[in-house]
C-alpha cells in the first residue's frame, strides 16, 4: 500500500484528489493538510510514502516548503500544477528543487475528465513511490542564474550528425544537467521529454536561458542546426527527415499516443534510425516504462552510437533498463558523465 498525504489549501481540491487516489486498491490517502505548517506535522506523524503538493498556499508557498523538504527530509513529491504559463514556470522550478513529477490541478466544475486524471495521478504516485530521491543542496536563489552567454550562431550549419535524447520521469533535470554542460560546437539536438501541452515552451525557454545552446520548442519545418536543441511540443510527436538543403528538418505532427505517450520517444528515435543511421548519437535518460527502447535498438542496428543513463543516477530506471535489456546501449554512464562523453565524441570538451 502506497501511503499519500494531500497538501492543498482548497478543501474541495483535497476532497477530489482523495477520492481519485482512493479508487486504487494499492493507494491510500492517510492524511490531508491545508498549508505547509499542517503538512509538516502530518509528515512527522504519518511518515507517508508520497505527498501531493500545491504551489499557491497561505502562510508559506509550496516552493519554499518543497525546498525545505528536500533539504531536511527528502521524500517523493508530486506537484499539483495549474495549466497556465505562470503555473508551468513554477512547476519547472519545483522539478529543479527536487519534485519527482507533476499533474494538472483537477477542474472542479465538471466531472468529465476525472477518470483520465485519476489514471494519471495514480500512475505518477506509483512511479514517485519508486523514485530515488536524495537530499538537495540547490536553493531557489541558486536557480536564478543569469542567462548563459551564447556563442555567435551566424555560422551554425545543418550538418549530417545529430543527437537524439529521450526521457520521462526525472528527465527535465537530467536534460538540464546535460545541456548546461555542453558547448555549442556540437551537432543539433532533438529531445522528446514526456510532458503535456502548455509546459514544453516554458521548459525550452528555461533551458535556453541556462545553457550556451539555443533551445526552442520544435516547430514543423525547423532546420536542425549546430548548437541548437529542439524540444518536442507537449501533445505532439516530434520526428526528423532529411532536408533537401542538407542536414535534417523537424516534423511535428498530431497522432495517436505511442506507448501511451504523445510525444513519444519511440517516434523520434525511429525517425532518427531511418534518416540519420550511423550519423546519429542516441541518449536514453531516466523515466518509467519502455518508450523508445526498441526504436533505440533500431538506431544501434543502423550504426548509431547510444548512451544510456545508469541505474544509480536515475530517478526512475525504467526506460534505461528496457533499453539495456533490448540491446540498445553502447555505453551505460552516470548522468554526470554524459555531457563530457558527448563532447569528447562529437566536439570540444565542456568548459
Amino acid at each position: 500500500m502506497i501511503r499519500v498525504v494531500v497538501v492543498d489549501d482548497s478543501a474541495l481540491v483535497r476532497g477530489v484528489l482523495t477520492e481519485l487516489i482512493n479508487r486504487s486498491p494499492d493507494l491510500r490517502v492517510i492524511g490531508q493538510a491545508a498549508d505547509p505548517y499542517e503538512a509538516r506535522e502530518k509528515i512527522r506523524e504519518l511518515d507517508p510514502d508520497v505527498i501531493t503538493l500545491d504551489v499557491e498556499m497561505p502562510r508559506m508557498d509550496g516552493l519554499a516548503f518543497l525546498e525545505r523538504i528536500m533539504r531536511l527530509r527528502p521524500m517523493p513529491v508530486v506537484m499539483i500544477s495549474t495549466l497556465t504559463e505562470r503555473g508551468a514556470q513554477t512547476t519547472l522550478r519545483a522539478l529543479e528543487l527536487g519534485a519527482v513529477d507533476f499533474v494538472a490541478k483537477p477542474t472542479l466544475n465538471v466531472r468529465a475528465g476525472l477518470d483520465e486524471l485519476a489514471r494519471e495521478i495514480t500512475g505518477k504516485l506509483r512511479t514517485a513511490a519508486q523514485a530515488r530521491v536524495g537530499r538537495r543542496t540547490t536553493t531557489a536563489a541558486a536557480l536564478d542564474a543569469p542567462p548563459a552567454a551564447k556563442l555567435a550562431t551566424g555560422q551554425a550549419v545543418a550538418g549530417d550528425r545529430i543527437i537524439a535524447i529521450g526521457a520521462s520521469t526525472g528527465g527535465t533535470e537530467a536534460i538540464r544537467e546535460i545541456l548546461t554542460a555542453l558547448p555549442p560546437e556540437l551537432p543539433g539536438i532533438v529531445i522528446t521529454q514526456h510532458m503535456p501541452a502548455g509546459f514544453t515552451a516554458s521548459f525550452a525557454a528555461r533551458l535556453d536561458q541556462l545553457s550556451r545552446l539555443r533551445v526552442k520548442e520544435a516547430a514543423d519545418g525547423d532546420r536542425i542546426l549546430q548548437g541548437h536543441a529542439y524540444v518536442a511540443p507537449g501533445g505532439r510527436h516530434l520526428s526528423i527527415e532529411r532536408s533537401a538543403m542538407g542536414g535534417y528538418v523537424a516534423r511535428v505532427r498530431d497522432g495517436e499516443p505511442v506507448n501511451r505517450h504523445k510525444p513519444s520517444v519511440d517516434v523520434l528515435f525511429r525517425s532518427v534510425a531511418r534518416w540519420a543511421g550511423a550519423r546519429a548519437t542516441g541518449v536514453m535518460l531516466t523515466g518509467m516504462g519502455a518508450d523508445g527502447a526498441l526504436a533505440m535498438r533500431e538506431m544501434r542496428e543502423r550504426g548509431a552510437f547510444n548512451l544510456v543513463q545508469d541505474e544509480a543516477s536515475c530517478v526512475v530506471f525504467g526506460m534505461p533498463r528496457e533499453a539495456i535489456a533490448a540491446g540498445a546501449a553502447d555505453e551505460v554512464l552516470p548522468l554526470g558523465a554524459m555531457a563530457q562523453r558527448l563532447a569528447a565524441r562529437l566536439g570540444p570538451a565542456p568548459r
